[in-house]
């Protein structure tokens, strides 16, 4: 329960900053994000989503400290990056990411299903950095709509595309491999 709570506040987090805006100072929108970290730290015992806490805590904090805006809306570029470097340290120490999940339906994967699984993971470090990137560029130098837009939609509807193709390619590498 508790990370189905922290999964929506991320879901939804930009569309409630988003509005915050409009109601509140950035400094009291600053206890969204620190609940959310504190409810991250609290459900997740891996240490790359702790730091992503300790991360959107310092965020928090200078949002508080300033009661500037721009802190806030930079975490979304945080768990772009953590995701980075969670999918990015799995290429060094294997098995990736990908390859993990590939195993809870198919435990016995073969050799061409780990390269594919390799692959799947190198290009979902592609999509995390490039989000990022833009994430980044959003919180700079677009207004709240613009960034709340790419954030809380535009940014979801690329990773269900991203799913969405990796499926379909799956699906002819597999057929290519029976």
């Amino acid at each position: 329960m508790r990370n189905l709570v922290v999964g929506l506040l991320t879901l939804f987090y930009p569309l409630l900053v988003y509005v915050g805006l409009g109601r509140w100072e950035p400094r009291w929108l600053a206890l969204l994000l620190a609940g959310v970290a504190i409810a991250r730290a609290i459900a997740t015992p891996d240490r790359m989503w702790r730091v992503a806490a300790a991360g959107a805590l310092l965020l928090a904090a200078v949002s508080v400290w300033g009661n500037h805006a721009l802190p806030l809306k930079l975490y979304p570029v945080l768990v772009s990056g953590v995701l980075l470097a969670v999918f990015g340290a799995s290429l060094l120490h294997p098995p990736t990411v990908i390859e993990r999940i590939a195993r809870l339906r198919e435990p016995k994967l073969n050799a061409a299903g780990v390269a594919y699984t390799r692959t799947v993971t190198q290009v979902w470090c592609g999509f995390f950095a490039l989000n990022g990137a833009i994430s980044m560029a959003t919180a700079m130098w677009a207004n709240e709509s613009v960034w709340a837009l790419y954030n809380g939609l535009i940014a979801y509807v690329l990773m269900g595309l991203l799913f969405a193709g990796e499926w379909l390619v799956r699906q002819r590498v597999k057929a290519r491999h029976v």
